[in-house]
Formats: structure tokens, sequence, C-alpha cells
């Protein structure tokens, strides 16, 4: 089997544990991360690089794992597309500019891109139920609930989720906004007649509940992802899938095959 060097975007929380669990994985190798914050140096034994440019030159993975930014992840994806090498992104809050760049630049080089919004298997699963019972309901909202220290608001799943459930539908979703709002922002933000609530608190990692309403009746399809963890799976996946493909891949759901 041949080994997959792997350079971690991001000496976080989330850089660390994509870290661990390449370490841990038969056939993948961490050879470095690469932080523009960061002292250069070593974190367990993997050499932090500041620049990405010479990171990668060092380095030479054979695949990059984002997950980091909105302000940094153009700055890793420049380098790596520059030097033919297939990326990994789970950084949420990208501009649409960005993600049309990521498409134009990853098929003009031939190289695959793999954007995701949730690596945690049970939330892609949750994504695509929610876009098969879009077309029954005239009546969707969705609570997003994270750790207080997440920077976007809603979460790229959250939003993810919404567009799904809109294009499947082909129309808005009946929205109802009070005559009286007493306190403002009460129904929440507003996606093509989706209220989506954001949470923020301690205690949580990362959570969702889409819920459709009918004459007597709801459904509700929830997702908790109870640690960091959950996203390893996925991430492994598409740090094996990407070498195989060619251009911008944005979902999870098209490596497993559910579109």
């Amino acid at each position: 089997m041949t080994e997959i060097s792997v350079v971690v975007s991001g000496t976080g929380r989330m850089g660390r544990e994509v870290a661990a669990a390449v370490l841990a994985e038969p056939g993948m190798t961490p050879v470095a991360y690469i932080d523009g914050l960061a002292e250069r140096g070593a974190l367990d034994g993997i050499p932090i690089y500041r620049e990405a440019g010479v990171g990668l030159d060092e380095a030479k993975p054979q695949v990059v794992v984002d997950f980091t930014n909105a302000a940094w992840t153009p700055v890793i994806a420049k380098a790596a597309l520059e030097r033919g090498i297939p990326l990994v992104i789970g950084t949420t809050g990208l501009s649409a500019e960005l993600m049309a760049w990521l498409d134009s630049e990853a098929s003009a080089r031939g190289v695959g891109v793999v954007v995701a919004a949730n690596f945690a298997i049970s939330a892609v699963l949750m994504m695509h139920f929610a876009k098969q019972a879009a077309r029954f309901f005239d009546y969707a909202e969705i609570i997003e609930l994270h750790h207080e220290g997440k920077v976007d608001s809603p979460s790229g799943t959250a939003k993810a989720t919404a567009e799904g459930m809109l294009a499947v539908r082909g129309r808005p979703f009946e929205h109802r906004t009070p005559e009286a709002e007493t306190v403002a922002g009460a129904r929440g933000a507003e996606l093509g007649g989706v209220a989506i609530h954001a949470v923020r608190m301690p205690g949580l990692v990362a959570h969702q509940e889409v819920i459709f309403g009918g004459p007597g009746q709801l459904l509700t399809i929830r997702q908790d992802s109870t640690g960091r963890n959950s996203f390893m799976p996925g991430v492994l996946l598409a740090i094996r899938e990407v070498r195989e493909r060619r251009g911008l891949v944005v979902g999870l759901e098209r490596l497993l095959g559910l579109e």
C-alpha cells in the first residue's frame, strides 16, 4: 500500500484532530502543519511551517487538509493548487467567488478539490433525508447548535441544508412572521422561507434539527456530533478519494454515492 502523505492546514482543535486521525490510519502519514499564526517548530513531533509555499515545498505532501477560516483558506488553496496538490477543505463561510475560483483552477490544473460543509457521515445523511422530505412539506425550520467558539453563524451545514432543500423543492417554503415582534430577530434568520436559528454555548459540539410541519403532523430530523472525532471517517474518506478526482467536488454526499 502506498503511503499518503498529508499536510494539515491549521493547528487548532480540528487541525490537531485531523493530524491524530491521519497518524492512526494505516497508509497515511501527517508530514507537516501549516499555520500562518503559529510559531515555527513542531507539535507532537510534526513540524510546523508559517509560510504555505515553504511548507509545501519542504514537506511535499500528496494531499492538503484545511480546517481553518475563510481568510486563510484562499492562501493555502492557492499554494496547493499551484503545486498540483489535491485539497480537502472543511472550512465554512467561504465566498462564492472563492468557490468559483476553486472550481476553475482545479479543473484547469486537473487537480481534485473536495469542499464539504460537514464531514460527519450522520450529518450528510441528515441533509440527504431533509432534501427528500422537502418535497412534501410547505413549512420548514432549522435549529443548529454549536460550541461558543464557532466563528460563523448560521453554520455552513445549516445553510447547505436549507439550500439543498430549496433546490429539490424548486420554490420557497412558507414563512410566517408575527404581526408583533417584541424582540427583534425572534424568528431567526430566513433563507428561502426556512427560518434558521443558531445556538452558541459551552457544552455543545455540533448539532442540528430540521423540523417540517404540516396539518396535524411534524417531522423532525436530528443529528448530533458529540465529539470532533465524528468528522474523521469522512475526512479520511475524502483524503483517499480526492487524489482520484479532477475539479471541484462539493459535499461529502458525492463521495458516498448519495448524489
